[in-house]
């Protein structure tokens, strides 16, 4: 059924296979039969590298945050910050919907969506505080742009990625709206 692998390689196999199951279906109508025919290997071996279906969601999980985290960076924005959104979102959609859709749906893995959404709105409330000036105003817009950001990435996943090459100049200019109209509060 599987090929011996080195542990870290069939770890990796395994959380891409799952990956895609859960992205597919959801936690709750995902089994650990399907991830191991995803993966093809059997329940033995994913009890080889977790313990339980709630320990390889939340490694899926955590998989796809560090990849986000690397590919967008933390703690600052710029002008590669969105560019680099579109492109995480394009190389691993399934980890970015499962981050941004259905864990921030699930009580259980909400913690995945919640950190990394106040780690954003943080960054665009350091960003934004000297364009816009007014506190209220400024804690609306850092709010507003992360979910901007993530929803218009989510959108253009469902559309089926139309245009790559222009995506993130849209996506900019959703948030360049959100920070327009802040702005006329002043």
């Amino acid at each position: 059924m599987s090929t011996r692998l080195p542990r870290t390689e069939r770890r990796e196999q395994i959380l891409a296979a799952a990956t895609t199951a859960f992205a597919r279906n959801g936690y709750g109508a995902t089994s650990l039969d399907d991830v191991a025919t995803e993966a093809g290997v059997s329940r033995v071996i994913l009890y080889r590298h977790f313990d339980s279906k709630n320990d390889l969601y939340r490694a899926v999980l955590d998989r796809a945050q560090t990849r986000l985290s690397e590919a967008v960076g933390e703690g600052n924005y710029s002008a590669a910050s969105i560019p680099a959104l579109v492109r995480a979102a394009a190389d691993n959609p399934d980890g970015f919907r499962l981050l941004f859709h259905y864990a921030a749906r699930e009580p259980e893995f909400r913690d995945f969506a919640t950190a990394f959404t106040a780690d954003s709105v943080a960054v665009a409330r350091r960003e934004l505080v000297s364009w816009i000036g007014d506190d209220r105003w400024t804690d609306w817009a850092a709010r507003l742009v992360t979910v901007v950001a993530v929803e218009s990435v989510i959108a253009w996943l469902d559309a089926g990625q139309p245009d790559p090459d222009t995506a993130a100049d849209r996506v900019s200019k959703a948030i360049g709206g959100v920070i327009a109209a802040a702005r006329l509060s002043q």
